[in-house]
């Protein structure tokens, strides 16, 4: 028996979908538990390049069963666009299965995360930053207990009758508090019933499939949206996600037990990026973070946005380790500092009031409050991309990884140092 949970350790974009897909390979069932259409992992497989938003990464192998689990919220519109487009391209999605349980994103969702968000714009000057694609409504339904399900696109009664208490009073906060157009229900139930016909055949119990497959001593793999910074107790809150990114998400938002996990894998960067507002202690606002924006394409897979740049945060990934219980690390885009002739990692932060912290602050007040302490460490030389054993790597590359492993307290097993998913030293 084997289950791993593969989690971010920063702010998101660190290249899970890579590491996911490698492992997926030799996995027999892939689960997203966590999360909407506002992830995006790239993966690249062969010459081709995939942009997956809902699909598990393990869709591209098809003897590869792949479970979309009950903590996932679901846009049906979004998902069948997505198997429609793996289809075109030669990947059957007939390897997939949805937890019945899982919440479902209406119209409303997405107009509320709109609307929500311009309100609260204007009344405190802060935006969080979210996609628009209405993942935290959905949640906030979810949490209300008002949530329209999987289960219910095909039960058309179930879901007439859903769409007609929910949505007049979703239409009444629409136009009244935000003064917007009020959702046409009669036509959003005709579209989702739609959708329902569409989407049964994939329907299913993602817990009792995924438990007796780790009964079976098959390899579970548990695949993570977002990131730790992200999670919305352990993240840099407000500015989070509405649901948990990190490793014990993985139980809840599929419905297997922590026993059942085996190990944790934290995916990073040797460098830290975010998206959106909020602090960022590392950040480089000079040509090295230019440099490095380029150089990494960071660039977001769901929005495009530019990520902001900087240093690797090793206060950061301790909170990382920690919080998720993490037994290895991969990093990826060791390539991209390559010819930096410092390099610069953050140890500790100092605050205004001139106290040292080694741990990530609890608040973001607090956070705000710090700036970093770092570490110089010679930078290294050469193109990496061919390297496939540590020793092949520069000297001064590998003593940088090694310091790295030192600061953040967990063995690095997997180095990115390239794109394509040969382009991967494992130690």
């Amino acid at each position: 028996m084997s289950s791993s949970v593969i989690v971010g350790t920063q702010w998101g974009d660190e290249g899970k979908g890579k590491i996911i897909d490698i492992m997926a390979e030799k996995a027999d069932v892939v689960v997203r538990s966590s999360g909407g259409n506002n992830a995006g992992h790239t993966v690249v497989h062969g010459n081709e390049v995939y942009k997956l938003h809902l699909l598990p990464s393990g869709i591209l192998y098809p003897e590869t069963l792949c479970l979309i689990g009950s903590g996932v919220v679901v846009d049906p519109a979004v998902l069948l666009e997505e198997i429609t487009n793996m289809n075109k391209r030669g990947v059957t999605c007939d390897n997939l299965r949805i937890d019945a349980r899982a919440d479902i994103i209406m119209p409303w969702h997405r107009l509320l995360d709109r609307l929500s968000e311009e309100f609260k714009a204007k009344q405190t000057g802060v935006n969080i930053g979210t996609t628009g694609r209405g993942i935290g409504p959905c949640y906030t339904d979810k949490a209300e207990r008002i949530g329209i399900r999987m289960y219910d696109l095909v039960h058309p009664e179930v879901l007439k009758k859903k769409i007609k208490e929910t949505g007049e009073l979703k239409n009444l906060i629409i136009t009244k508090v935000y003064g917007g157009e009020a959702c046409d229900l009669d036509a959003i139930y005709e579209e989702y019933k739609a959708y329902g016909e569409k989407l049964a055949k994939y329907m299913a119990d993602a817990s009792v499939i995924a438990f007796e497959a780790y009964q079976a001593g098959k390899k579970v793999l548990f695949e993570g949206a977002q990131a730790t910074l992200l999670d919305i107790d352990f993240g840099t809150y407000p500015f989070v996600t509405s649901s948990h990114p990190i490793a014990g998400g993985a139980c809840v938002g599929t419905g297997i037990g922590p026993k059942l996990i085996d190990e944790v894998i934290g995916v990073g960067k040797s460098y830290t990026t975010r998206v959106g507002n909020g602090p960022f202690p590392t950040e480089l606002f000079d040509e090295t973070g230019d440099l490095i924006r380029e150089r990494g394409g960071e660039y977001g897979t769901t929005t495009g946005r530019p990520r902001r740049t900087g240093w690797f945060d090793a206060v950061i990934m301790r909170h990382a380790v920690r919080v998720n219980g993490l037994t290895s690390l991969a990093i990826n885009k060791f390539d991209t500092l390559a010819g930096i002739p410092v390099l610069k990692v953050c140890t500790a932060y100092k605050t205004t009031d001139g106290e040292i912290l080694k741990d990530f602050p609890v608040t973001l007040e607090e956070l705000a409050k710090c700036s970093p302490i770092y570490e110089e460490i010679e930078g290294y030389e050469g193109d990496l991309s061919g390297c496939r054993s540590f020793e092949e790597l520069p000297e001064k590359a590998q003593a940088y990884v090694k310091r790295l492993e030192e600061l953040c307290g967990c063995p690095i097993k997997i180095l990115g140092i390239g794109p394509g998913r040969d382009q991967i030293i494992v130690r």
